[in-house]
């Protein structure tokens, strides 16, 4: 594989470590198709990574959808204007909680879409959380200098012109799946354990029901209506069961475990690969 191309946003569970696996997976499956489809496209390391001639990337968070969208239709002055957010000022406190306001009154897109990136890199361990709201309530991440990362911004919009974005859920993404297609799904994780906190998939709308209800939809796509399907997830007793149909491998991958990012562990990942 070429040189490898990291995504402009930090993003909890990114895939920028796994991408030779899962291209390599999904090339196996059907190494002539022409369509990427991620119903849960996060940052987007395998779109910047793999080799199509078209995407499909979704994902239920309307705000990364509208950033990706605003970079896309108008690079050189998104770049622009965001730029403008990453000085020394703004990297304190009070810029931050006043810009994290202005973005939850916000409802003009392109003022949102430029928060959205200000805050993902200001914010504590580029991390994405809104409350029951709907408000967007990670606290300031104490940096010391931002990166602003304008390479990677300008490649994900020369890119992105090979990609049509959608904001709809999991299920719908699955109705409207193109002709010689692959799916790669990154969906919220199973908790390693019942200590783990399982309420943010919960309120995210994405519980144990929908990581069956996936696995299904999966199988349909590669047995009925021959479109591999590539889902990683944790591996557990409960994911290898949901999972039967696939062909499993596992993936041992280091994982921070730490917000000091110096206490790190080995975590088995399943790659489950439904193709005919």
């Amino acid at each position: 594989m070429q040189t490898k191309t990291r995504a402009f946003l930090k993003w909890a569970g990114g895939k920028y470590a796994l991408v030779e696996d899962i291209a390599q997976r999904l090339k196996k499956a059907n190494a002539d198709a022409e369509t990427l489809v991620e119903p849960f496209v996060g940052a987007g390391s395998v779109f910047l990574n793999t080799d199509y001639k078209h995407y499909v990337l979704n994902d239920i968070n309307a705000d990364l959808i509208n950033l990706y969208q605003e970079l896309k239709d108008a690079p050189d002055e998104f770049i622009s204007d965001a730029k403008k957010l990453f000085v020394d000022l703004n990297n304190h406190p009070d810029a931050y909680y006043s810009y994290r306001q202005q973005f939850n009154e916000s409802v003009d897109v392109y003022e949102r879409a430029i928060l959205f990136l200000y805050m993902n890199r200001h914010g504590y361990n580029g991390l994405c959380r809104y409350n029951l709201k709907g408000s967007f309530n990670v606290p300031f991440g104490k940096y010391k200098k931002p990166y602003f990362p304008e390479k990677e911004l300008y490649f994900f919009a020369q890119k992105a012109q090979q990609a049509t974005f959608t904001c709809k859920s999991y299920q719908e993404v699955f109705k409207l799946l193109p002709t010689n297609a692959v799916v790669y799904c990154d969906p919220p994780y199973v908790p390693l354990s019942k200590t783990a906190s399982f309420t943010a998939y919960a309120k995210g709308g994405f519980n144990l029901d929908d990581q069956a209800n996936l696995a299904n939809l999966a199988e349909e796509a590669a047995f009925s209506m021959a479109t591999p399907v590539l889902i990683s997830n944790h591996e557990t007793v409960w994911t290898r069961k949901i999972y039967e149909q696939a062909q499993l491998d596992i993936i041992q991958v280091k994982r921070t475990i730490s917000p000091k990012g110096n206490s790190r562990n080995a975590v088995n990942e399943l790659m489950a690969l439904y193709h005919q």
